[in-house]
């Protein structure tokens, strides 16, 4: 499940060191509320997405895990999406972490720069489709709704 991200790590460590160190992206404008792809998100969703006069990433030790705009939420939905279109792990364990990985990448990525959130985002839409795709081409079963509602059922005491 791992071995394809290995192929786009270079690809995303270039865009991060793009967007990071060249001057010629400095401030390009973007769509909508994101005038700097270099910068993180300028959302948050601590402060209600600018309705509370208050910068919750200026907190010690903990603040930039505190950076969580509006990109970084939509990637960490997709990541979800993508996890779940791919059967369910046997092992417990594994299923855990295939649950989590989402939330602590949407953390981790909350204080990247913008433009590589909206690559990374792009990226598992791109993924779910092509993936979806290649499942109904082959007569294979989609099992992202099934997967979906055994994430949310509650289990049978036992």
């Amino acid at each position: 499940g791992c071995l394809p991200i290995l192929i786009q790590l270079p690809v995303f460590f270039a865009l991060y060191k793009v967007l990071f160190i060249t001057i010629e992206m400095r401030q390009a404008p973007f769509f909508g509320w994101i005038k700097d792809l270099s910068k993180p998100d300028p959302t948050n969703v601590f402060t209600l997405f600018g309705l509370l006069p208050f910068d919750p990433t200026a907190l010690p030790v903990f603040g930039s895990f505190l950076a969580l705009g509006v990109w970084p939420l939509i990637m960490g939905v997709t990541m979800f999406i993508q996890m779940k279109t791919n059967p369910e792990p046997a092992d417990e364990l594994q299923r855990k972490v295939f649950t989590w990985m989402p939330v602590v990448f949407t953390f981790t990525l909350g204080s990247f720069p913008s433009g590589l959130v909206i690559y990374w985002t792009w990226n598992n839409i791109l993924s779910v489709l092509q993936q979806t795709m290649i499942m109904k081409q082959a007569g294979v079963k989609i099992e992202l709704w099934d997967n979906l509602v055994n994430t949310f059922r509650k289990k049978a005491a036992s």
